[in-house]
């Protein structure tokens, strides 16, 4: 695998329009954070993009990833040409391994001629350790974002976001935002329409901007300890837009309203109310992202009208439905 699409690459690398994107890998790295990304800039290929993909190693030796399969690489950070865009691909052994001199220095090269740097997951942990997050922000998996925050302390670690711009410089969370962070690259070079076919063909969403959460609500929410509360919770999740006022849950677990919320409070530091309406807003979101016009997401999403979406809205996010939907209609992050 040592290019992202076969096909086009005789014809674009090395050629003077081309843009090469300079992918660093090693033993035991990640191999979806490699083929995420190359396959969104072969997939812009072939709609008359023209990206280099190459896989290098800190030796120029194949590397064999973290699932076993052996990468072919293209040559040596050291040997190749200055890149357009430089990516470092994430691994199971960071963040509690060291990071290895020769990789920190392979990085160091790649980085130094590159336009845009920028890492998969955990491979925020090898441009920090190169010095490259020194000042800045960024983000990473929200498993280990406190390791990188803590390791990098002039670092201002994101762990909410899918994917972090400061400057030249883009970090991306777990695995598949690593899809999301090359579909804003083909954005600013090539802008949203080509960007969304190619989202298309792969069958992934474009509106996940950087500034998105990680996380939806019911993955936020600690797991309720209490059978009874995970059924309701598991009630409120699988239809939100089902009755959902405190009588009617109450209701089925043959309790009081004030012992419901007593549960609440005590293992979920909420009340059932607003899990409610997050649970509502998380799904507005989704549908706004998939194009229902504001009237009819509060609708399905179970709000009581729109105006009390709207009021959701505005105290989560300072933007109204409508606003959302225009601003997170790319994969560009919020400023």
């Amino acid at each position: 695998m040592s290019h992202s699409n076969p096909d086009t690459h005789e014809a674009t690398a090395g050629s003077p329009g081309s843009h090469r994107v300079a992918i660093l890998v090693y033993d035991q790295v990640e191999l979806l954070d490699v083929a995420g990304p190359a396959e969104v800039f072969g997939e812009a290929n072939r709609l008359g993009a023209s990206y280099d993909v190459v896989l290098v190693s800190p030796d120029g030796a194949d590397v064999v990833s973290s699932l076993g399969i052996r990468l072919s690489v293209g040559g040596a950070a050291r040997d190749g040409s200055p890149s357009d865009t430089f990516l470092v691909s994430g691994g199971d052994a960071y963040p509690t391994a060291a990071i290895e001199p020769e990789l920190v220095a392979a990085t160091r090269e790649l980085a130094a001629g590159a336009g845009r740097i920028g890492s998969i997951c955990t491979g925020a942990f090898i441009l920090g350790a190169s010095g490259l997050l020194d000042g800045r922000r960024a983000t990473t998996h929200w498993k280990v974002a406190h390791k990188l925050a803590r390791q990098h302390p002039t670092t201002r670690v994101e762990p909410d976001s899918i994917f972090v711009r400061d400057g030249n410089v883009y970090t991306s969370a777990g695995v598949s935002a690593g899809i999301d962070l090359a579909l804003a690259l083909v954005e600013e070079d090539h802008g949203p329409d080509l960007t969304r076919e190619v989202a298309r063909r792969l069958v992934v969403y474009l509106q996940r901007p950087g500034g998105q959460s990680q996380f939806s609500v019911p993955m936020e929410a600690p797991a309720p300890r209490t059978p009874a509360l995970r059924s309701i919770v598991d009630r409120v999740t699988a239809d939100p837009a089902g009755d959902h006022a405190l009588p009617a849950l109450a209701g089925h677990l043959n309790v009081s309203p004030r012992h419901l919320t007593r549960l609440f409070r005590t293992e979920m530091s909420t009340t059932p109310a607003r899990y409610v309406e997050m649970v509502r807003f998380d799904l507005a979101k989704s549908l706004l992202d998939q194009g229902h016009n504001a009237t009819h997401t509060a609708e399905l999403a179970g709000f009581p009208s729109y105006e009390s979406m709207r009021r959701v809205f505005v105290r989560e996010l300072s933007l109204s439905p409508t606003a959302y939907q225009r601003r997170f209609a790319t994969t560009r992050p919020r400023a």
